[in-house]
Formats: C-alpha cells, structure tokens, sequence
C-alpha cells in the first residue's frame, strides 16, 4: 500500500487530492512542521530534503509534486487524470505542473520562507514587499495564457487541477485580489465542491496520520 507523508497548508494537498481522485489504497502520515518533524531522523530517512510531500511506492520514495501527480496519473489510468495517449498533450500538462512548481511556488514562498535566499532582515523584507507583484504576475500568465476552461486544460479534469487549486488557497495571503483572475478565482470555487477536495481537506484538518 503506499503511504503518503503530508503536512497540512502545504503544496502536499495536491498529491492527496490526486490519491483520492485516482481511488488509491494509501495509509497518511501526518508531518507536523511545528515539532520540526521534518528534519527528525525519521522522516529525513523517508526523504532527505526534510519537505512534504514524500510518497513512498513498491519501487521507493517519490517526492516533489509534479513528480508524484504524474506516477498517479500513471498508476491509475482509468481515473483519467491525464492525456496519457498523447505525449504532446501530457507534455503541456507537465508544463503546467512544472511552472507551478518552479515559478508560482517559489514566489510564494517568498513571503515565508525567505531565509533559504537572504539573511539580511531587509533583503528578506524585500522578498515578501514584491510578492503581491510577482506572484500576482504567474495567475496574470495563468489567466491569459495557460488556463483553457473549464478546467485547467479544457474539459477533462487532470492532476493539474488539485495543484493549481492547492497554491490558489493563498492568493488572498499572497496580497492577490482573486476577483482580477475571474478563471482561477471560479476554478477554486469550483474545486471546493468535489468529494475528494473536502475528503482531503477533512483529512488534514483532523490531523489523519499523526
């Protein structure tokens, strides 16, 4: 069975969602970032970049989003949560995925996380000054130019939508008006209705896994 390592208001909620929708097996392990947990002996034996989320497989120990989205899109084809007989088409899925990862997410990150780029508190004060500016300039370019509709990419729901809904949880935080990204905004609207949005969403504010 595999198990999932999560930690709640993090990017693992898009890997849990994605579990659900594919109707996987998997047993939760709740991380708690308070107790430092991710840098415990324990769990840096699961993943040793001490990060959230870690999917541990038959095969051994999947981390990073993308990554995870596409083996369970992969392991559970008949959910359909990808174009999987299209490489052109699931090679644009990647591409979104990835530029979540690498760009909206580290720019977000910027606002809480910005001792891992600077140690001086102006430079870090900075960092967070420019988020509302840069985060809000990728749902700019998700808006316009990536986000097809209904879904992510056009009719059919595929793992790009548990992840762009998970990092559009903190638009507000981010200083991000969601009312100037009308497609992202009724996209997470939209989200929030299915069974395996709230099912992991519950989950996690129980604490599951702990």
């Amino acid at each position: 069975m595999l198990v999932f390592y999560y930690a709640p208001d993090t990017c693992a909620l898009a890997s849990h969602i994605a579990l659900e929708d594919a109707g996987a097996e998997y047993r939760l392990r709740r991380i708690d970032f308070e107790k430092k947990e991710q840098r415990s002996p324990d769990y840096l034996a699961v993943n040793p970049k001490g990060r959230v989320p870690a999917l541990v497989t038959s095969r051994g120990v999947l981390t990073e989003t993308p990554a995870i989205l596409a083996y369970v899109a992969q392991s559970f084809p008949a959910a359909h949560l990808a174009p999987l007989g299209d490489p052109f088409a699931f090679g644009q899925l990647q591409a979104f995925n990835s530029y979540i990862c690498s760009t909206l997410h580290v720019a977000h990150a910027h606002r809480m996380r910005g001792t891992r780029w600077a140690d001086e508190p102006e430079a870090i004060a900075a960092m967070q000054r420019k988020v509302p500016e840069s985060v809000g300039a990728c749902y700019a370019y998700i808006e316009e130019q990536a986000f097809v509709g209904p879904f992510v990419r056009g009719e059919n729901y595929t793992i790009a939508d548990p992840y762009l809904f998970t990092v559009a949880q903190g638009m507000e935080a981010d200083g991000v008006d969601p009312t100037q990204f009308p497609k992202v905004a009724a996209h997470r609207e939209m989200m929030r209705q299915r069974r395996s949005v709230q099912t992991a969403l519950r989950a996690e504010c129980e604490g599951v896994g702990a």
